[in-house]
């Protein structure tokens, strides 16, 4: 193989750009959004700054008819670095038994025997993932309070044991964000032949095969060619390319008008994604303002909240901040116990309004549809309420829940679920891995039925895993570019 054209400049993408080019393969690396110039993305604290902002794709969901008929915003990065440039940077690698079930489902090969000696890999090679940072006062006291309220403290949930209060392991170097732009693809960008701010419309198939992408569309539009073609633009971007490709459910395509190349059932399918939902309080002590390079989030739980769950279906994201939202502001000072729902069995849906690159994806998680779902991510709300009523903030800070508040009782609160969900930015599945019929790609990460075409990153994990989903996406760039290496 000679030449690959990678889509995605993002945690998949760059670690696949890196890596053949290594090893001597013409790489072109196209980002649909541009460098990574805005200084809000160096700066951990400065994180929320980047929403809704120039280098947001700024995706929302279709009416969520379980959240209250919500729309969903769903930040995703549209910058060099993707979603790692917008992200808490939080490093999770899952529970071993995320990637058994993988493999049981059809993934072969990707069992945690497999996958483990990855994640190892990437901890010690080119990505800093650290905790070796100062705890600030108030998180410090969030952890004492979590352990007040019976969590163990675990100091290495990366360690094969998720359960309990942990301070975060992040990718992060000297007070600035890291991730995988700039570890591995920026150190070689003089290598690579690297477009940002051009957005492919589709890939171009001949004979059955997949050899080039178009860039644009109408009059602008342009024809790249290579060997082989890898999408790695994410779990929204990926199946959109696919769809507007011709490679999809059949039915789908004819009703746009799009003619069919691959008829793919599974593509845009299987939908799920990580929720969370607020518990805010304000305290009498004064927090202070974000500090440049602390992230305004440091800690994190697991935890399960039924007893005969084999692994945690929970998982809290603990911040120094009140994180408003779309609730009314309270105060300045305070902190966020933000409950977090982290094994969803709600399954949504991606389809395109129209064929063109103007016509938004139309995205549906079907968030809450699920009864369970809602039943977890209560008792979550419910606990994060008792961790901010201990002593540790309740008297050395003046903690005072005012969302959800007095007024919600706990038996009230999965109507304030409901209400109030928002995304955890953990969407995957939309070109789920396996063999079935409802698979998209194969174990080796090509896409059924179209030779020189892999999707490498979230887009193909069948299941989420229990937790952030950054290091999974960066083990599928890891594995996936051997896969390409290999033949």
């Amino acid at each position: 193989m000679g030449s690959v054209i990678i889509v995605g400049a993002g945690t998949s993408g760059a670690i696949v750009a890196r890596r053949l080019v290594d090893a001597g393969v013409e790489v072109t690396l196209i980002e649909a959004g541009g460098y990574d110039t805005n200084p809000a993305i160096h700066d951990p604290a400065r994180a929320g700054e980047l929403w809704h902002s120039a280098d947001d794709w700024d995706f929302f969901t279709v009416p969520q008819e379980h959240a209250a008929g919500r729309r969903l915003h769903l930040p995703r990065g549209k910058v060099t670095g993707g979603s790692h440039a917008l992200n808490a940077m939080i490093w999770v690698r899952g529970a071993a038994s995320d990637y058994d079930g993988w493999e049981r489902g059809g993934a072969d090969g990707w069992g945690w025997s497999a996958v483990e000696p990855v994640f190892t890999a990437i901890e010690s090679d080119l990505l800093p993932v650290t905790d070796d940072y100062p705890l600030s006062p108030i998180q410090a006291s969030i952890i004492d309070a979590a352990v007040q309220e019976g969590l163990p403290h675990n100091p290495n949930y990366n360690g094969g044991t998720l359960d309990g209060i942990s301070q975060e392991q992040v990718t992060m170097r000297d007070g600035r964000r890291a991730n995988t732009w700039t570890t591995y693809a920026q150190p070689v960008a003089d290598r690579l032949t690297v477009i940002t701010g051009r957005e492919v419309h589709s890939v171009i198939i001949e004979d059955g095969r997949a050899v080039g992408v178009r860039l644009g569309e109408g009059a602008a539009a342009e024809e790249l060619r290579a060997d082989e073609v890898i999408l790695s633009a994410g779990a929204i971007g990926t199946p959109v390319i696919l769809l507007r490709s011709g490679i999809g459910p059949a039915a789908e395509l004819e009703a746009l008008g799009i003619p069919v190349v691959q008829d793919l059932p599974g593509v845009g399918k299987n939908l799920h994604d990580h929720l969370l939902s607020p518990v805010i309080f304000t305290t009498e002590r004064p927090v202070g303002p974000p500090q440049p390079g602390v992230s305004v989030t440091q800690t994190h739980l697991f935890w399960r909240s039924r007893d005969d769950l084999a692994e945690p279906d929970t998982q809290p994201i603990l911040f120094s901040v009140p994180m408003w939202g779309e609730l009314e502001p309270q105060g300045d000072d305070g902190f966020s116990l933000m409950a977090g729902l982290v094994t969803p069995h709600s399954r949504g849906a991606l389809t395109l309004s129209g064929p063109g690159l103007a016509d938004p994806p139309l995205i549906d998680l079907a968030a809450l549809a699920d009864d369970r779902d809602v039943a977890s991510l209560a008792a979550s709300v419910r606990q994060c309420r008792r961790i901010g009523a201990r002593p540790a903030l309740a008297e050395e800070w003046g903690a005072v829940e005012v969302y959800p508040g007095p007024d919600v009782a706990d038996a009230d609160v999965e109507d304030w679920v409901r209400r109030t969900a928002i995304t955890y930015h953990h969407q995957v599945g939309t070109c789920r891995m396996g063999t079935g019929t409802e698979s998209v790609v194969d174990p080796q990460l090509r896409v059924h039925g179209i030779p020189g075409l892999r999707v490498i990153d979230a887009s193909v994990i069948p299941t989420v895993p229990t937790g952030n989903t950054n290091a999974p996406a960066a083990m599928i760039g890891e594995r996936g570019a051997t896969f390409v290496l290999e033949g």
